[in-house]
């Protein structure tokens, strides 16, 4: 069991931490990341250690505007998450932040980040509880009424990589390319410059898995470690817009719902790890 805690840096930063301190434990070894959800959001920091980054999303003309031009992704493929290629054990690292309330099927999608990932891995996630009075509020709520920007904002594009990262810009896929058994798209790159500021992420589906104890089952289910465990409130601010409307909202679902859905947390921050033995369990 781990306790729940408050992160002392950002999650971004946890992240890239926890990244190079893996990055530590294998000198001779090139890290393999994963990044799953890159068409918004920023990668790792690993500093000047060698590494080879994968990026995965869905398709859309907005995830697939910002995953052509970041030029910190070496390959790249755009499709349904359940049938884009992701060879088992390949990867020390999956990095997915606000990824996994936002896809259908999010379970089936963890069982591929996992397969994929090396025995001792590390699997990171962030993501937005829906067992929150803010998760229930971010279903609730019309669309016009999410002030945090996050369907408002633009898409910032970054220039162009020093070396030259992108030649070709690959073409839009064809309707319906995210069904299932559909062709994915896949581009690769050469360069690691650390990309600009994103936009915020798309809108959620929150499947019951997106929540800290649905996480939480997962985890146990699997024979995965959660090694740390953290809560924020980054999305309530956000969604307030400064106004504390959002704070105030939130507090009235925790009231109604006799604390069921508690008002002190909108995301959950995991570093989870895959143990070395694969018939490990967590009791």
């Amino acid at each position: 069991m781990t306790d729940l805690r408050t992160p002392p840096v950002s999650d971004g930063d946890l992240f890239s931490e926890r990244a190079r301190q893996y990055a530590l434990e294998k000198p001779l070894q090139r890290i393999h990341i994963l990044e799953a959800g890159c068409g918004w959001g920023t990668g790792l920091d690993l500093g000047d250690r060698e590494h080879h980054v994968t990026g995965v999303d869905m398709d859309s003309p907005e995830l697939r505007a910002y995953t052509c031009d970041r030029t910190d992704l070496d390959a790249w493929h755009l499709g349904d998450l359940r049938t884009v290629p992701l060879p088992p054990r390949a990867f020390d690292i999956v990095h997915a932040s606000y990824l996994i309330e936002r896809v259908p099927h999010a379970e089936l999608v963890l069982d591929r980040f996992v397969a994929a990932l090396k025995p001792g891995g590390l699997l990171l996630v962030r993501l937005r509880d829906r067992n929150t009075a803010y998760g229930f509020l971010d279903r609730s709520l019309p669309t016009w009424m999410h002030v945090g920007g996050r369907r408002r904002r633009k898409l910032t594009r970054p220039g162009p990589g020093p070396r030259g990262a992108h030649a070709r810009v690959p073409d839009a896929p064809a309707a319906g390319a995210s069904e299932p058994g559909a062709e994915t798209e896949a581009f690769s790159t050469a360069a690691h410059a650390w990309p600009v500021a994103p936009a915020a992420p798309p809108p959620a589906v929150y499947d019951r898995v997106a929540s800290r104890s649905g996480m939480q089952w997962y985890c146990v289910m699997r024979g995965l470690v959660v090694a740390e465990e953290y809560t924020s409130r980054q999305a309530i601010k956000a969604l307030g817009a400064g106004t504390g409307l959002a704070e105030l909202l939130c507090r009235l679902v925790s009231v109604i719902t006799r604390g069921r859905l508690p008002a002190d947390h909108s995301e959950v921050t995991l570093v989870i790890r895959k143990p070395e033995n694969r018939f490990a369990r967590v009791i």
